[in-house]
């Protein structure tokens, strides 16, 4: 990867990780606190300065509660999905929600996204195309 490019995906991880703190109100110390790295250290993630390893990006994901996979993404070390958008960030960033909102939204997403979740509903038939979207509701008459 050429010096420029990699300069470049630097500004961008940090930016992002940045973004992130401030959408959560999280102090630059508090985070640092939360992912159990240095202060003066993510700092100099955040500028751009450093290139974190796989395992700092996951801790610093989880100060965040964001998927590792989209620092990994961002920092280059995994290719990006060609399908969905990131919808934590997008359910994150969405200002109309408040933040229980987002919370609930995010764990529900997350609990589909979870190996072998979905696979079937609770009589077991999902892979025939039956949703609950497709179920009469019950009025309770």
């Amino acid at each position: 990867m050429p010096t420029d490019s990699l300069e470049a995906r630097l500004r961008d991880l940090g930016s992002f990780i940045r973004d992130q703190r401030r959408r959560d109100r999280l102090s630059l110390r508090k985070l640092s606190e939360l992912a159990g790295i240095s202060n003066p250290y993510l700092s100099q993630i955040e500028r751009g300065l450093r290139k974190p390893s796989a395992e700092i990006l996951q801790a610093i994901a989880r100060g965040l509660q964001i998927s590792a996979e989209t620092l990994y993404v961002r920092a280059g070390i995994l290719d990006g999905p060609n399908d969905p958008p990131d919808l934590v960030a997008a359910i994150s960033a969405d200002s109309s929600l408040t933040e229980r909102q987002k919370k609930a939204l995010i764990d529900v997403y997350r609990s589909f996204r979870r190996p072998g979740a979905g696979d079937d509903g609770p009589d077991g038939d999902a892979a025939d195309g039956d949703t609950a979207r497709d179920r009469p509701v019950p009025t309770g008459k």
